[in-house]
């Protein structure tokens, strides 16, 4: 399947495709049961007798989830075979789902709502390894992007399907659909996946090597940082149309789904671009969310311009696949711990972008204020990222031994 692939001069092969839409099948079902609870607190405060507030902390807990999963699994199961860790992740995750569904009471949900995060980077790092292995070096980023649209493509039909249904059969019902569809992706990924074994000498040990390597390190602040502007002014989106811009309740939804269309446009274009030229690619993006999310300043107060700005920042999501492809250049041997972690960095700027959003709000300094904390992150993230070159030349100059070549 491999030989085919790479003689190839682009990504067609059936069995490739096969291999790709049932890895991005997983992706779809992990991208809806992340986010559609953001939607349901109302409902689980309600069904559980809580407050609001605190039905938020089963988002946290999935984060959480995420962020210790992704490392700790990773390293547990470096010498698996990755048909075989793929499918078991998948069916954890639909495990975990499933059991939210009948969650009895508040600290039950929130503790399984981190078991069915746990998996979640793993997941990812694993398939993004195995995509990215069955096509030439140059296609490695397109792949990835073709393998991330489940998760992208979650945020524009599995969320608001799942959102439905959970406003008119409970939000347990939005969970067990979720399960079902992991469930039917564990089987898929079982039938469309060659055998692949482990990596030759592969082990929890060589795995935490990725450790001591400071341009991981580098890289997944790249992530952890810059990424987090777009989820500063997302995270508050909502009540910024409703508040600044004017927009009715009915309206917000449309303006929503532009975000989700250009999220998977934009994870197209940015794996693309990240096979021409990567490192160009990185930086770029994050000036360009720095001046997208500075925009919001202006266009907030002006219904067709928000839009337009909202559809802007859903290209962010460009950074993700460039992100994912530089940590397997620098990485050496520790592939699968170095790409799972891309995702904990993910979570963590989802943490905290919300975060700093949210003091900046509290302080009084207005809606659109996330604009600014938005830029000011994404301008962090492009120093880390600009930390990282440097210290990329530095090793090449200081050492006859070639860096990993972006």
């Amino acid at each position: 399947m491999s030989a085919s692939i790479a003689a190839s001069d682009s990504l067609p092969d059936p069995s490739f495709r096969a291999t790709v839409w049932s890895l991005g099948l997983g992706g779809f079902a992990i991208g809806t049961g992340e986010f559609v609870i953001m939607g349901l607190l109302p409902e689980v405060a309600r069904t559980l007798s809580i407050s609001i507030p605190q039905a938020g902390h089963v988002i946290s807990a999935y984060a959480l989830g995420v962020v210790v999963g992704a490392p700790l699994l990773a390293v547990l199961t470096a010498h698996w075979p990755r048909r075989l860790l793929l499918v078991v992740l998948m069916a954890l995750f639909a495990l975990g789902n499933i059991a939210s569904a009948v969650a009895p009471g508040y600290l039950s949900l929130n503790l399984l709502r981190f078991m069915a995060g746990m998996p979640h980077g793993t997941y990812f790092g694993v398939a993004s390894l195995v995509v990215a292995s069955l096509v030439p070096p140059g296609r490695r980023a397109q792949a990835v992007g073709l393998m991330m649209l489940g998760l992208t493509g979650a945020t524009l039909v599995g969320v608001p399907i799942a959102a439905w249904l959970g406003q008119h059969w409970g939000w347990r019902s939005a969970f067990l659909l979720v399960g079902v569809i992991a469930l039917l992706a564990s089987v898929w990924i079982h039938r469309a996946l060659p055998r692949l074994p482990a990596p030759t000498g592969a082990s929890p040990l060589r795995e935490l090597g990725a450790l001591t390597n400071p341009q991981v390190w580098l890289t997944l602040g790249t992530g952890a940082i810059g990424f987090g502007g777009m989820f500063a002014v997302f995270s508050y989106i909502k009540p910024t149309l409703l508040e600044v811009t004017g927009l009715s309740l009915g309206a917000v939804p449309l303006v929503l789904a532009l975000f989700g269309v250009r999220m998977i446009a934009g994870n197209l274009l940015g794996a693309r671009l990240a096979d021409k030229a990567l490192l160009p690619t990185i930086g770029g993006t994050l000036v360009w969310s720095a001046v997208v999310l500075l925009l919001m300043l202006v266009t907030a107060p002006h219904a067709i311009a928000v839009a337009f700005n909202v559809l802007l920042v859903g290209t962010v999501v460009a950074l993700a696949p460039a992100l994912q492809i530089r940590l397997m250049d620098v990485a050496g041997d520790a592939q699968a711990l170095a790409a799972a972690l891309n995702h904990s960095a993910f979570n963590l700027a989802n943490a905290l972008g919300a975060w700093l959003g949210g003091v900046a709000i509290a302080a009084g300094l207005g809606w659109t204020s996330t604009g600014w904390v938005g830029a000011l992150l994404a301008g962090g993230g492009l120093c880390v990222f600009a930390a990282s070159i440097w210290q990329q030349r530095r090793s090449k100059t200081a050492s006859p031994v070639p860096a990993p070549q972006a």
